[in-house]
Parts: C-alpha cells; sequence; structure tokens
C-alpha cells in the first residue's frame, strides 16, 4: 500500500511539473561553432531526459555483455551444488537405511559435483564404513582431521575406527588431542576419563574429571560421586606402599560420598587402626544404614582388635538393630554368636532366612551345627545344600560379576559395580581372583575298611567342593577370570557322597562362595 502511494505522489509531481514548464515555454538558444540552436525548454529537457535513457541503455547492455561469462558461470557452480547436495541428502538417507550400494553411488556423485564439502566428505566416510571399507574410511576420516571446520568430526571417526581394530594407544591419543581441542566435547571426555582408568592412570582420572566439571558435563552430585570412586581407587593402589596417602584419599572419599562402602570400610580400617574408634564407627554406621555390605560388617566386628568375643557380639548386635531384617544384618550376628558361643543366638539371627537360605546362610548354618554339637552329618547336609542354593550379592555390572569391588565396570563405566544379586535368567560370566591350583588329594578310603575320623567344618565344606575348586593364596593379587553362574536350585538338604575326594585340611571353607 505504501508503494502506491509513494508512485502515485511521484506521477503527481512529474505531472505538475510538466504543466509549469508548458505553462512557461522560454527559448533557449545553443551556438556552437558555425551552428545556432534555437528551441524551447520543454523540448531541451524532453531531449536530455531521452539521452539519459538512451545512456543507460547502453550501459546496462555492455555491462551485461561483460558479465554473462561469469553469471553462467555462477549459475553452472549452482545447478552443480543443488545436485550435489540432492546427492548427499540421498546418501545420507540410504546410510540410515543401510543401502550401502545406494550410499556408494550418491557420495560418488556428491563429490563430482560439489568436491570436498563437509558433507560430502561425511557421506563418503559414512559409506566406506558401511561397505566395511575401514581403509576407505580411515583415509576420509584423515582428510577431516586436517581441515579446520571438520577437525573434530575427523577425529571422532579416527578414533572409533582406532577402537574397532583394537588400537587403543591410538584411541587414546585420538581421545585426548579432541579433549585439548574441545574440553566440552561429550565423548572426547568419556573417552579420555575410561582410558585413563583402564590404565590405573588415577591422578589422570581426577584430572579428567575436574576438566569434565569445568566444561559443564558433570552435574555436582555426580560430579562427588565420581570424584569419591576415583579417590577410592587411588586409596586401595596407594594401601601396600604409601599407608598414609591411602587414608587421606580414603577420608575424603567417604565426606563426599558417606554411602560408598569400599571408601566406608577402607576408612573404618584406618581409623580404627590409629585408635579413632568413635570416628571410625559412625562413617561405618552411616554408610551401613544405606547399604548392608559385608565388608561393613567386617571392619565393624575389628574396630578394637583386643575386645573379647562377647564384647564383638554386643558391638555387632548394635549394627544389626541399624538394619533390622537386613540378611547382611543377621549375618554378621551369627558369626559374632558362634565366635562367641552363643549358638541360640546365632539360630535366632539366621530363622527367618532358612525357609529360603542363600549359599552364605547355609555354610554358616555348617558351621554352627559342627560348632554347637559337633554333628559332622547335619553340617554336610547344609553344605550341600549350600551347593544349590540362591546365590547372595555380588558386585554386579554390565553382564559381570566380581569377588571385589571395582571402580569401572568390564565395558568401561566408572562406578559400575552395584552390590545386588545377579539376575539368574541372564548368562553373566564371574569375574574371580585366580587361584593357584593344589594337588588333588587321594580319596578316601571305603567306609568299611577306614571309617573317616570326625572332622573340622572346614574340612567338611571342602569335601563338598568341586575337583577344580582350590584356596586362594591371601597374599595373591586378584587376577581377573570368568567363570559362569549357575542358576540357584535347592532341592533341601542331601548328604554328600562319602566317596568324594577331600582336599588338605584346614582349608577356609567360607572362599569357595566368597
Amino acid at each position: 500500500m505504501v508503494r502506491v502511494v509513494v508512485f502515485l505522489g511521484l506521477v503527481g509531481v512529474i505531472a505538475l511539473a510538466a504543466a509549469w514548464i508548458a505553462d512557461r515555454p522560454g527559448e533557449v538558444v545553443i551556438v556552437w561553432l558555425d551552428h545556432r540552436i534555437a528551441t524551447s525548454v520543454a523540448v531541451l529537457v524532453a531531449v536530455a531526459v531521452l539521452i539519459a535513457a538512451a545512456a543507460i541503455l547502453l550501459w546496462s547492455v555492455a555491462r551485461g555483455a561483460a558479465s554473462s561469462p561469469r553469471r553462467l558461470a555462477r549459475r553452472r557452480r549452482e545447478r552443480r551444488a543443488a545436485r550435489g547436495h540432492q546427492a548427499i541428502a540421498g546418501g545420507l538417507i540410504a546410510v540410515g537405511a543401510g543401502d550401502a550400494r545406494a550410499a556408494a553411488r550418491h557420495a560418488a556423485e556428491a563429490k563430482r559435483f560439489v568436491g570436498e564439502e563437509p558433507l560430502a566428505l561425511l557421506l563418503e566416510a559414512q559409506s566406506a564404513q558401511l561397505k566395511g571399507d575401514r581403509q576407505a574410511a580411515e583415509r576420509t576420516f584423515t582428510v577431516m582431521a586436517g581441515r579446520k571446520d571438520t577437525q573434530l568430526l575427523g577425529l571422532h571417526g579416527l578414533f572409533v575406527e582406532a577402537r574397532r581394530r583394537e588400537d587403543m594407544s591410538a584411541a587414546r591419543s585420538l581421545a585426548e588431542e579432541a579433549a585439548r581441542r574441545a574440553p566440552a566435547l561429550t565423548w572426547a571426555a568419556r573417552a579420555v576419563l575410561e582410558t585413563r582408568c583402564a590404565d590405573g592412570d588415577w591422578d589422570g582420572a581426577l584430572a579428567a574429571l575436574d576438566s569434565n566439571m569445568k566444561a559443564g558435563l558433570l552435574g555436582k552430585p555426580s560430579y562427588r560421586r565420581q570424584r569419591a570412586v576415583l579417590l577410592t581407587a587411588q586409596a586401595l593402589a596407594l594401601l601396600d606402599g604409601d599407608r598414609d596417602a591411602s587414608k587421606a584419599r580414603a577420608l575424603e572419599a567417604v565426606k563426599l560420598a558417606p554411602d560408598l562402602v569400599p571408601a566406608a570400610a577402607l576408612a573404618g580400617r584406618f581409623l580404627a587402626e590409629a585408635g579413632d574408634t568413635r570416628k571410625a564407627a559412625r562413617i561405618i554406621e552411616t554408610a551401613w544404614r544405606a547399604s548392608p555390605h559385608p565388608d561393613l560388617a567386617d571392619a565393624y566386628r575389628n574396630l578394637r582388635p583386643a575386645d573379647s568375643a562377647r564384647e564383638r557380639l554386643d558391638r555387632m548386635d548394635k549394627l544389626d538393630r541399624l538394619s533390622a531384617g537386613h540378611i547382611d544384618g543377621a549375618l554378621a550376628l551369627a558369626r559374632a554368636a558362634i565366635d562367641a558361643h552363643a549358638f541360640a543366638r546365632a539360630r535366632a539371627a539366621l530363622e527367618p532366612f532358612l525357609a529360603a537360605p542363600t549359599r552364605r546362610v547355609a555354610l554358616i548354618m555348617a558351621e554352627l551345627e559342627e560348632a554347637e554339637s559337633g554333628d559332622i552329618g547335619r553340617a554336610r547336609e547344609w553344605v550341600a545344600r549350600a551347593l544349590r542354593a540362591a546365590p547372595d550379592p555380588a558386585w554386579t555390572a554390565d553382564g559381570f560379576v566380581s569377588e571385589t569391588w571395582m571402580p569401572v565396570s568390564p565395558t568401561g563405566r566408572l562406578d559400575g559395580f552395584e552390590w545386588k544379586v545377579p539376575l539368574a535368567e541372564l548368562p553373566s560370566p564371574l569375574i574371580e581372583p585366580q587361584r593357584a591350583t593344589e594337588p588333588s588329594a587321594a580319596p578316601a578310603p571305603p567306609e568299611s575298611l577306614a571309617p573317616p575320623p570326625a572332622a573340622p567344618a572346614q574340612e567338611v565344606a571342602a569335601e563338598a567342593a568341586t575337583e577344580t575348586e582350590a584356596a586362594a593364596p591371601v597374599a595373591a593379587r586378584p587376577v581377573a577370570t570368568v567363570i559362569p553362574i549357575h542358576a540357584p536350585d535347592d532341592p533341601g538338604t542331601e548328604p554328600v557322597p562319602e566317596s568324594e575326594p577331600v582336599p588338605e585340611a584346614k582349608r577356609r571353607w567360607r572362599s569357595l562362595f566368597g
């Protein structure tokens, strides 16, 4: 509407000017050399307008003729770019659909029309990956890593390819380079943290965690928890070399995550050794309320090594009351009661769990039967039942079960292990310390020739174990091995055959089932 008003206004102004000039014809005389030109003002104005229009027309024609090659080239480039972008779109759709042949065709077409544009390079790399041509994919990613606009994408692609060929050294270098150039890059930050944890570089892992926090990749609760996990791992690594540094890191970890069981148990032991039993008890009790665990019970029982068995029983009774009805509290109380020869109290603690006992319940019942009455037959029945009982909670992560806590899961996830019962329906492997094998013991003589004498509970449990099981040395470092987990099966108490081989005496029967 505004343009119409402006146009009409201009037309009106021109009309008024023309009328004004027509009313005042005047006369114009031009003398140049021997020529004399006389005309009116209106004619002179009209001639000037015509000359100006002709000049503009000639200039436009000349300018168009001069710029036509450039305009034709630009239009040709635009057409090629349009075809290239169309090829890129089709190629990305083919990659998403898993059509390797169509993706390769579109990638070649895109390269022909748009050359090494970022999207064309990405399509070329992805089509090569889809075909399984790893070398071509790496070449393309290398080109991308050498350009400023696609550098991070190229580094990510090279990192993925390095991990696929299991070149962890190259993958680590690529992740470090990407994290250095872009600290807020999520995949690089996570990869750097995982690789440093896998190498046991806990100082480097803590530095990477701090960098991730500064880059805004972590919330404060997650940061505190993960830092506590790394400090606990570092404390365990320094345990044999620098106990003071190990203690400092364990106490810092407890401050960050009071419910972290390994940190609380380790800090409690350090404080108990230093004679600060009150603080040690407070730390263990706090962690126990959040997550009862046998390691916490063991540390709590040994707060004062010089205490009598009766004093330890009273202490474990207090711990059990903090988690009334929990199986770990009952087991800890039963263990202290057996040591104090309070057998009725041990039975009372275990009574709620005897209907469907777990392995630990069955084994401690075997020890209770042998310690209280010397009934080897009943002890054997409970050991046999333990072999088929439901599993107890264990450190579980990503389908793996470990005898001890680990800061990183087998798949590289920090703080991945949880204390829970492994799922029986999953074929989860077990990570357990590698045991030093011992020579198989000779089979027991037939009952008619040499009746076996009364054996302690340790020999009873060892007799029920499989021939491949052997005791682990106390000072041995755990080496990860994998064995399958069997589904729980509790048919009830059954006697153990007398003809099974009997290993050496005084082996720790509780170590058979963790």
